[in-house]
């Protein structure tokens, strides 16, 4: 079956309809190209922001930040918006651009083969129980790093007897008030569910790791003055924008330049958590002894004070198996549990492709990265993938800024792409293996000197110590390399 709406050259498939799905989808109806489909799994869009419903779910970048350049909002109702008005957000946004007759709900793409004869590329998808082939002239992979939750790899997980499920896929029906409750994991989704469930709860048992470095969440309510003052001056809005944006980019220069800065925030981060937490044997299980920015450093308020509560225990000793009523530490304590949480975040750079890719001359994606890590060309295009984009793909994620900043970013190269593709009247394009391999070693020797690779256990991580994630530099830097493309970077194809 060919590719649903109005048919131009070329085709063009996008996987994934969150905030980098809609915005290449507005970024194409803006270039007067309507012959897309956005395959999305889901039953609605918003991507992460749709599937993250747990208690207390919300970003850690400012709103004004965290929203499109081109389509501000002004009524935010918090410095940091919360899931639900994030959701609204993007839903507003396919309103008003009118992207719903382009987007194919309850479609998972399958798998995606480049066909060599006919230099197109051919998607299996799923829509409700039936598989179809879909054809592509181009295939732009939106579907976000953070898409698929990882479940703790412990024994005995299958055996418990009680409610068990992941925060990214959090049960609403099963009430957890008066129940003994175990989270396990500590990273960006725990410290914000935590405090919410732990009044609701008669037990609540902590399963720590490696203590995050944490960070005050200075959230408020915006002013209705403000709002009306953004809707009436929007320039007021995007000076307020850009504010926050050098704020967070000047942040870049600890993580980059001279780690050493971080001496200052360390010492903040350490006297928050000693006014925070008055018990010195709980201080000292929470205080981190690996560099701050290492890992992602967390914001919240609410966090150490919601285990600081007498019906809440935080538990450091490794889980050695989970039993049918309870998990078991490498100590053989036993602790009885009704339900466990995982807040153990997601599968990112050692899982391979998200879907079978295979490409030129039967390439296989899942394979090389696996082989030798995910890599691409500016996180965008993959050497033997022709007309195979990708939006935050590895090596584009961060440790101090807004990702949507990025995302726009990767549509503004691969819009330059395509037309590219245009102006030679080339059927292909795909990036010389040289030039992707020369990007990622200058790419990783960026990556030596900076906070992330000092030494810490991450996600950011392969097993091998490859960073395969984070850029490592400004976003200014990456927005000016993708800000035109090289056409002697790549090969075209008529």
């Amino acid at each position: 079956m060919a590719l649903e709406a109005a048919r131009t050259t070329p085709r063009i498939a996008i996987i994934g309809c969150g905030f980098a799905g809609i915005g290449m989808a507005i970024r194409l109806k803006r270039m007067g190209i309507a012959s897309f489909t956005v395959c999305e799994a889901g039953a609605d869009v918003g991507g992460t922001w749709r599937e993250n419903t747990y208690p207390g779910a919300a970003c850690d970048i400012p709103s004004h930040l965290y929203s499109f350049s081109f389509e501000p909002n002004p009524d935010w109702s918090r410095t940091f918006a919360s899931q639900k008005e994030i959701l609204t957000y993007l839903k507003h946004c396919v309103g008003k651009y009118e992207l719903s007759p382009f987007i194919r709900f309850n479609t998972r793409v399958l798998s995606a083969r480049f066909d060599d004869d006919a230099r197109i590329w051919r998607l299996d998808v799923e829509t409700g129980g039936r598989r179809e082939t879909v054809q592509a002239d181009v295939v732009i992979a939106a579907n976000g790093a953070l898409s698929r939750p990882a479940l703790p790899q412990i024994p005995g997980i299958d055996r418990f007897a009680g409610k068990l499920f992941h925060s990214a896929c959090w049960d609403h029906d099963h009430p957890l008030e008066g129940k003994r409750v175990a989270v396990i994991g500590t990273g960006a989704s725990a410290v914000q569910f935590v405090p919410h469930i732990q009044p609701r709860v008669a037990q609540l048992l902590v399963f720590q790791r490696t203590p995050p470095w944490i960070m005050p969440r200075r959230d408020r309510a915006v002013s209705e003055r403000a709002k009306r003052l953004f809707r009436t001056f929007p320039v007021a809005q995007r000076i307020v924008r850009c504010a926050i944006y050098c704020q967070h980019e000047a942040r870049a220069l600890a993580f980059v330049v001279e780690p050493k800065l971080m001496k200052r925030p360390t010492a903040f981060s350490l006297s928050y958590l000693a006014r925070r937490i008055k018990d010195p044997a709980l201080r000292a299980k929470l205080t981190p002894h690996y560099r701050l920015g290492c890992k992602r450093v967390l914001l919240s308020s609410d966090y150490y004070p919601a285990l600081a509560q007498p019906n809440v225990e935080l538990v450091t000793t490794s889980i050695r198996e989970i039993a049918e009523d309870g998990l078991i530490t490498e100590d053989g304590t036993h602790y009885r549990a009704d339900a466990i949480v995982c807040g153990t975040g997601f599968q990112v750079v050692d899982a391979g492709a998200p879907f079978t890719v295979i490409g030129a001359n039967g390439a296989d994606l899942d394979a090389r990265w696996r082989r030798e890590g995910p890599e691409a060309y500016l996180g965008t295009t993959l050497a033997d993938f022709p007309n195979f984009f990708m939006i935050t793909g590895p090596n584009t994620g961060l440790g101090h800024n807004s990702m949507v900043y990025m995302i726009e970013s990767h549509i503004a190269y691969i819009s330059d792409c395509l037309r590219a593709l245009e102006r030679r009247g080339a059927r292909t394009m795909d990036v010389m293996p040289g030039i992707q391999r020369a990007f990622n070693d200058r790419l990783q020797r960026s990556l030596e000197g900076t906070v992330w690779n000092t030494g810490c256990r991450s996600w950011y991580l392969l097993k091998s110590g490859k960073n395969a994630a984070l850029w490592p530099g400004f976003t200014f830097s990456f927005r000016r390399l993708t800000r035109r493309v090289r056409a002697e970077d790549y090969r075209f194809t008529d």
